[in-house]
């Protein structure tokens, strides 16, 4: 073999490395290798008001460590709320019933989660329970414009009298 087919040889090597490198990271950054212990693990929901920009597949947490994750998000058709399936890991089966669910952001911009808080009840989550403490997720775009209509009306209350002459 000549040197420039060894070259081409070891060059096709390193692309098709790269490639496979570049998936294996997509796979986990998008949160869809490495389910854990979810997969024999029992099914609850949740009921939201609203889910901002939440995903199947996002991370469930409780004190930062990971239980669980989203399995599936639709419309309720009697309340017009999110319904979002969640599937905790098996080994967290003594999570109260009475825990509560909040749609979390990972820093100022980043991906959506759902966090859990404990309750104080004996009573476990039991496979198909519904998480009846929630808080939907803050939409930024919202709260700014909240801000700015509440700066607004302050201005128009406090209107300046005219100078008398």
């Amino acid at each position: 073999m000549s040197n420039n087919r060894i070259l081409e040889l070891i060059v096709g090597a390193f692309v098709i490395l790269g490639v496979l490198a570049v998936f294996f990271l997509t796979m986990r950054v998008s949160n869809l290798a490495g389910q854990g212990d979810t997969r024999n693990g029992f099914a609850v929901q949740a009921r939201f008001e609203n889910i901002g920009g939440l995903k199947v597949g996002a991370p469930v947490s409780m004190a930062g460590v990971r239980v669980g994750r989203v399995t599936g998000i639709q419309i309720d058709p009697q309340s017009f709320e999110a319904l979002v399936s969640i599937e905790l890991g098996s080994r967290y089966n003594y999570l109260p019933d009475d825990s509560d669910a909040s749609i979390l952001t990972a820093g100022l911009l980043g991906e959506q989660y759902i966090g859990l808080a404990p309750g104080g009840s004996e009573r476990p989550l039991q496979p198909g329970d519904t998480i009846k403490f929630t808080q939907s997720a803050l939409i930024l775009e919202q709260i700014i414009g909240q801000f700015l209509f509440s700066k607004a009306e302050e201005g128009l209350s406090t209107t300046p009298e005219p100078p008398k002459p």
